[in-house]
């Protein structure tokens, strides 16, 4: 499937919906789609590409299409990132706040021991979800500086 195939069977898809969850989905795909269309990249870089479109059997029709567009999009997503280096907006930050808030809660037990368990934890959480913010936040200009932002 080409990126100029899949651009238009997403948006036959996003209109004939009505389900607000499966448009945000589609509209992420597409969004990608769009933006690695507007890229350059060698030929043997764009079969890469398509391969991949293939290999997601995109246009098989399963009964949950949300579930099954948004593991697909999880997979594409990952494609992207490990070959060539490209992530979406966010994608630092969001990975990076989950982490901090679980190395927060680990940070705030120990200060609980000291404190109040509930005070200790809350505060682990907010520290953590701060800095997690911070360093993905970081992140994410770095792969745009690099243009590995899509």
């Amino acid at each position: 499937m080409t990126l100029k195939d899949a651009i238009n069977f997403f948006e036959s898809l996003k209109t004939e919906t009505t389900k607000k969850s499966e448009i945000k989905v589609y509209e992420k795909f597409l969004h990608i789609l769009t933006a690695l269309k507007g890229r350059t990249f060698t030929a043997d870089e764009i079969q890469s590409i398509e391969n991949e479109l293939d290999h997601l059997n995109l246009k098989s029709n399963s009964e949950n299409s949300k579930k099954f567009y948004k593991k697909a999009l999880s997979k594409f997503e990952t494609y992207l990132k490990e070959t060539f280096s490209l992530t979406t907006k966010g994608h630092y930050t969001n990975m990076s706040v989950s982490l901090g808030i679980l190395f927060g809660v680990a940070f705030g037990g120990i200060i609980g021991s000291f404190f109040e368990k509930p005070l200790g934890l809350s505060f682990g959480m907010c520290i953590g979800m701060f800095v997690g913010a911070f360093i993905g936040n970081h992140l994410d200009s770095k792969a745009k500086e690099t243009g590995n932002l899509l």
